[in-house]
């Protein structure tokens, strides 16, 4: 196991009727933003009980936040937190909210030029003003890590940055806010919150076992969730089983002293950025083709994985095999399309993301030894 250092301060607040706990979690003498996505809160009855909550406090709204946020947008929420003054932010909805959150606040104090660089040149952030959320969506785990995407529509870039300033003070998690959720939001979510364990579990061992049984405790629970939710929706045990898998998936528990890959990511984010699929639409096809081509290098930990979490048996390649069709198939079954083609989308369509990150000079993996070449190779098998 590789040294690390593990922190993480979010306070969670979990369970039905956690929103009640709302108003007491609100700093005292705070101007307040609420930032909210477009809308769907005030459908599910989240914003009459947010709103409760800050009666008497000191707020201004701001709503429009879009799935994979846009950087004019949350520049937009910027000019006008800092002409109303805002000292605190309470982040309402899904990863995409709080994505765009902790880019406002890290923007807020960015000094120098354009606080688009803290993703495009990676700036450090050292300062941000504090955040608060309330979690609607299970998927992300932004919920409880400093992790942040934002999109840049009219140049093409879709990038991430990450800073331990930026991690919720708190995060409200009530899985009955969610029962409502559509299924093609629920199977995102669950899609998402597999491939983050996949990112940081299937590299190579380093002799990690506790580390490696978290991770497939979280995958066999997913797919176990992933059936109950299909059969009924509005399943309340799912939901919260759901949506504490998701958080556990991207806490920052199970990558402590392990390897981690996330291409997947990468290259996902580059057709989002190009064709706009939804995040989790993109993993889904991206990450049973990498592991076809990559089998080479993380065979040992997809035959574990395969053992483990599918209960296969055999030779190490029809194990290898018997994953990557597992794999497709529960993705399949969420809802999400594992193939280009499903998408009308053709490996010619897609090559401009690889050769965006061949431009960039980036190699990316654990072994950082997937370039154009590999995601073409990658791109053809999920055609």
């Amino acid at each position: 196991m590789k040294d690390f250092i593990f922190y993480n301060p979010v306070k969670v607040i979990f369970g039905s009727n956690s929103l009640d706990q709302l108003k007491e979690q609100l700093p005292a003498d705070s101007k307040i933003m609420l930032v909210f996505g477009e809308g769907s809160i005030k459908k599910n009855g989240v914003y009459d009980k947010v709103k409760a909550a800050l009666e008497g406090v000191d707020h201004i709204e701001f709503g429009g936040i879009t799935p994979n946020p846009e950087y004019a947008t949350c520049m937009e929420a910027v000019k006008i937190a800092k002409e109303e003054k805002v000292t605190f932010f309470l982040s309402v909805g899904g990863g995409s909210v709080l994505d765009g959150v902790k880019f406002i606040s890290a923007a807020m104090k960015f000094e120098g030029g354009d606080p688009w660089e803290i993703l495009s040149k990676s700036t450090p952030v050292t300062d941000a003003l504090p955040i608060g959320a309330v979690l609607t969506i299970p998927a992300t785990g932004s919920e409880v890590n400093g992790n942040s995407v934002v999109s840049r529509r009219e140049i093409g870039e879709k990038l991430a940055f990450s800073s331990p300033l930026v991690m919720p003070r708190f995060s409200i998690m009530d899985p009955s806010v969610t029962l409502s959720l559509p299924w093609r939001q629920t199977a995102n979510g669950i899609v998402d919150a597999f491939v983050h364990v996949m990112e940081q579990y299937l590299t190579y061992d380093v002799n990690s076992p506790l580390q490696d049984r978290q991770s497939e405790a979280i995958l066999l629970t997913l797919v176990e969730v992933a059936d109950v939710l299909k059969k009924d929706p509005r399943d309340l045990a799912g939901r919260a089983n759901l949506m504490w898998a998701a958080s556990n998936a991207l806490n920052g528990i199970i990558n402590c002293g392990v390897v981690q890959d996330w291409s997947t990511h990468v290259i996902g984010h580059e057709i989002t950025a190009l064709h706009g699929l939804d995040h989790a639409q993109t993993l889904a096809i991206i990450l049973p083709a990498l592991m076809e081509n990559q089998k080479k290098h993380k065979g040992a930990k997809i035959v574990q994985y395969g053992k483990r979490v599918w209960s296969l048996a055999g030779s190490d390649d029809e194990i290898i095999a018997g994953a990557i069709k597992k794999t497709k198939e529960f993705f399949e079954f969420a809802g999400n399309p594992t193939t280009l083609s499903a998408y009308k989308l053709t490996v010619e369509d897609c090559l401009p993301a690889a050769q965006k990150l061949k431009d960039k000079g980036w190699m990316i993996g654990e072994h950082e030894a997937i370039g154009y070449d590999e995601i073409k190779s990658i791109l053809n098998i999920a055609k």
